[in-house]
């Protein structure tokens, strides 16, 4: 029998479902976490073989004698994954120092970490991205708005999200942004864009399995600095370029048995870098897209993307195929703001439409809002109705 540790498998919530299928899948599912085993829930024990309990996954040594313990009573460890951003190189770590070669290891955590790295792949795979520089004192970013001019983004060169990332329209600003303590910074030239994704399960030869993607047409960095409400979607059906670029990334990165999400500006104007249309490069994330996105999926490809990820992991391959098609929004609202509509209203108005409501965890709350509204439709329309009266604030 073969072993799988999961990482953290307690969140977000859903990925109980990932530990369940390859359970199924004939594999022994080995969970390491800091949540107490009697705070799991009942979905996650009985998809779990056994479960160690660390004091905290911060602690590198702690999660290594885990694995050592895993390692040693059950034998060679075939799979290590988290299948989140957070503990990506912690876990390509544990495979280098376990020999587990079944995913990226210590070599691989600079080009799926840092942004800088990044973009040259992009370049290897002949995808545009944004002029950048790293920047670590005044002078150099000076040098750089020089060159490309203002506005420009700041952002951690290896963060997650859109946490610390910065829009610098003016001198003041960039005054204002090297006030604080900024080390190992990414500055690149502004894009007017909309994020599109790519999604994919991707098998051990590096072929896709299952593809789709999103669509967020308000900026991730604005509804965190301005504390606002959130909106993306599934698109119904994944556009046609976006799904060439999404393969030549998988090729230029080597990616193999993963789950992954690579994000894209669609240009909403002519640049320097291209006309309104285009896509350009924006940045690679070699796990799931967040929060409820997988389930999301479900509900946008009337399939079962846990299953198609543990399928993938245990045989290389899978029979679950996607179903009838739907655009699937999600609307995440901000605690203190005041909408027209009650929660009830909502489900009352979309009660056929609605797949889910409630709140947010609050790890993820600075990006998705604290209330949450999932919805499916079968026209584009009817979706923009949905944004519209969900958001809808009093005056």
């Amino acid at each position: 029998m073969k072993n799988c540790i999961f990482i953290s498998p307690n969140f977000p919530e859903s990925y109980w479902r990932f530990c369940r299928h390859l359970k199924n899948d004939g594999f022994n599912v080995l969970g390491i976490g800091d949540c107490p085993y009697e705070n799991l829930s009942a979905d996650l024990k009985q998809s779990l073989t056994e479960y160690y309990k660390v004091p905290s996954l911060e602690n590198y040594e702690e999660v290594f004698r885990a694995v050592a313990f895993f390692s040693f009573k059950y034998g060679k460890i075939d799979f290590l994954e988290s299948n989140n951003e957070y503990w990506l190189e912690q876990d390509a770590r544990l495979r280098t120092e376990f020999n587990i070669s079944t995913g990226f290891g210590l070599k691989d955590v600079k080009k799926i970490r840092y942004k800088s790295e990044m973009k040259k792949y992009y370049e290897k795979a002949g995808i545009k991205a944004a002029k950048y520089a790293l920047v670590k004192s005044l002078s150099d970013c000076e040098k750089f708005i020089a060159e490309v001019g203002y506005p420009v983004i700041a952002k951690p060169d290896n963060g997650v999200g859109a946490s610390g990332t910065y829009k610098i329209c003016n001198r003041a600003q960039l005054s204002s942004f090297f006030n604080a303590d900024r080390k190992n910074y990414i500055m690149e030239e502004f894009i007017d864009g909309e994020v599109n994704s790519y999604d994919a399960i991707v098998d051990g030869k590096g072929n896709p399995i299952f593809e789709t993607g999103n669509i967020t047409p308000v900026s991730l960095m604005d509804i965190v600095n301005n504390a606002d409400n959130c909106i993306f979607y599934i698109v119904k059906d994944l556009a046609p370029d976006v799904r060439e670029l999404g393969r030549r990334t998988l090729k230029a990165f080597g990616v193999k048995s993963r789950f992954i999400h690579f994000e894209y500006f669609r240009l909403l104007s002519d640049g320097r870098i291209g006309k309104k249309g285009e896509l350009v490069a924006l940045e690679v994330n070699m796990r799931p897209s967040g929060g409820v996105s997988p389930d999301m999926m479900n509900f946008a490809n009337s399939t079962d993307v846990y299953k198609i990820w543990a399928d993938m992991i245990a045989f290389g391959k899978t029979e679950v195929k996607a179903g009838e098609k739907f655009f699937c929004a999600f609307a995440g609202r901000r605690d203190g703001k005041k909408f027209v509509y009650s929660e009830q209203d909502i489900v009352d108005m979309y009660r056929g439409s609605l797949k889910a409501v409630g709140r947010v965890p609050l790890a993820l709350s600075s990006t998705m809002g604290n209330t949450m509204y999932l919805a499916a439709f079968e026209r584009e329309q009817e979706m923009k109705d949905f944004y519209k009266e969900v958001l809808l604030q009093t005056e």
